[in-house]
C-alpha cells in the first residue's frame, strides 16, 4: 500500500489549505492509500538557521517531521499564497527536512525519489496559484517529481462549508488529484499495493 503524507503551509485555524489538503488525502484514502494527515501547527519547528543548527543540532520536532517525510511515498500539499509565493511555514519545514542529520547521510535523503501533488486556496481571484508556481520550483530542485495536475481554489470564503467545497465539481476534482497519486504510486511500484 502506498503511503502518502498530507499537510498545508497553513496553520492557522480552520485553514482553507488544510481542508483544501484533507478533501484530497479522503480520495486517496478511497482509492486504496494509506494516508497521514498532518498539521503544521503541531510542528513548530524554530525559523531555519544555519549556525544554530551548527551549534545545536536539529530540533527535535524537526527530526520528527523530516522522519514524517522519509516514512511516506508521496506528498500532498496545498499552500496558501504570500507575496506570490507559497507559504514561509512550509518552505521553513522543507527546509529543515532537507538538512542532513549525520555527516554520512545523502543531502536530502527526505525526499529523493518522491512525488507531490500540490494545490492552493486563497480569498484572492487567482487562488493562489502564483505561490504553486515557486512551490513546484522549489520541490524540482530537490527531487521531488510533482504530477503535471494542480488545483487553485479561488474566493476561499465562500468556496468551503463543512469540510467540504460548495462546487461539487471542484470537490470531485480534488478528490481525484489525491487518487490519481495514489494511481500513479501503485502503477510505478505495483508491490506497495
Amino acid at each position: 500500500m502506498s503511503k502518502i503524507l498530507a499537510f498545508s503551509g497553513s496553520a492557522r485555524k480552520n485553514s482553507f489549505n488544510q481542508q483544501l489538503v484533507s478533501i484530497a488525502a479522503r480520495g486517496a484514502q478511497a482509492d486504496g492509500a494509506e494516508v497521514t494527515v498532518i498539521n503544521l501547527k503541531n510542528f513548530p519547528m524554530p525559523i531555519f538557521n544555519q549556525d544554530d543548527e551548527t551549534e545545536q543540532g536539529m530540533p527535535e520536532i524537526a527530526q520528527q517531521f523530516k522522519k514524517l517525510v522519509s516514512e511516506h511515498d508521496a506528498l500532498l500539499i496545498a499552500s496558501p499564497e504570500y507575496n506570490s509565493s507559497c507559504s514561509p511555514l512550509l518552505i521553513n519545514a522543507i527546509t529543515w527536512a532537507s538538512r542532513a542529520n549525520t555527516p554520512d547521510e545523502v543531502p536530502l535523503s527526505a525526499f529523493q525519489g518522491k512525488y507531490a501533488t500540490i494545490m492552493a486556496a486563497s480569498p484572492a481571484a487567482l487562488g493562489g496559484l502564483r505561490g504553486l508556481v515557486t512551490l513546484r520550483m522549489l520541490f524540482s530542485n530537490i527531487d521531488v517529481t510533482v504530477l503535471p495536475k494542480q488545483i487553485a481554489i479561488a474566493h476561499a470564503y465562500s468556496a468551503f462549508e463543512q469540510g467540504k467545497l460548495i462546487d461539487e465539481i471542484k470537490h470531485n476534482q480534488v478528490r481525484e488529484m489525491g487518487a490519481k497519486l495514489h494511481k500513479l504510486l501503485t502503477r510505478l511500484n505495483p508491490d506497495i499495493e
